[in-house]
């Protein structure tokens, strides 16, 4: 089941992230598109990896593990190379910054949750907070890039803080659902 389709899917979305990040240290607009080609077709596959694993029954412990990982690795390393190159700066930088400290604070908990055996479902407003932050990246990776009658800069910018707005309340409802684990009894370590 390793190299079953669904995995593949997921394993590629975290290989291409090298070349993405690789193809931004270069400027010119065949390279952002080519990047951002690369990168739409990573987001492709986090909606076939899961409804392929589902439509086969082939979903698994390890698909399971990985398309979250994979999701998170593409987010940070897209949200930090764009901090790098100058794309996102100044205030630009803290939805960034809001959607890295959600992702790493939903792990954590997830982790922590695990360890109880206390599964948190993805809420659908996640599953939109994600589709815009995907949008939102996607603009910006192809930046000055666009024609001029799409100004992918600044839907770029707003769709990043709708998408951390999203972020802010996602994780809030994350944290919440898991404090109430977290703040039970339980003997001093």
């Amino acid at each position: 089941m390793i190299f079953s389709i669904p995995n593949v899917l997921t394993m590629s979305r975290i290989v291409v992230i090298p070349a993405i990040i690789a193809l931004l240290f270069f400027d010119g607009d065949a390279v952002r598109w080519t990047a951002f080609g690369l990168y739409a077709l990573a987001c492709v596959t986090d909606f076939f990896d899961g409804y392929a694993a589902r439509q086969m029954g082939q979903v698994s412990k390890l698909g399971r593990f990985l398309d979250p990982v994979a999701d998170k690795l593409l987010i940070a390393s897209i949200i930090l190379m764009l901090a790098a190159r100058g794309d996102l700066t100044g205030i630009d930088v803290l939805p960034g910054l809001v959607i890295l400290i959600r992702e790493i604070t939903v792990s954590g908990l997830r982790e922590f949750l695990a360890e109880l055996r206390v599964g948190v479902p993805v809420s659908g407003l996640a599953k939109w907070k994600t589709s815009i932050q995907m949008l939102a990246l996607g603009f910006l990776v192809v930046g000055e890039a666009s024609p001029e009658s799409i100004p992918s800069e600044l839907i770029g910018l707003v769709l990043i803080w709708i998408a951390a707005i999203l972020t802010l309340i996602t994780g809030f409802d994350y944290l919440r659902a898991g404090l109430r684990h977290m703040v039970q009894d339980s003997p001093a370590e």
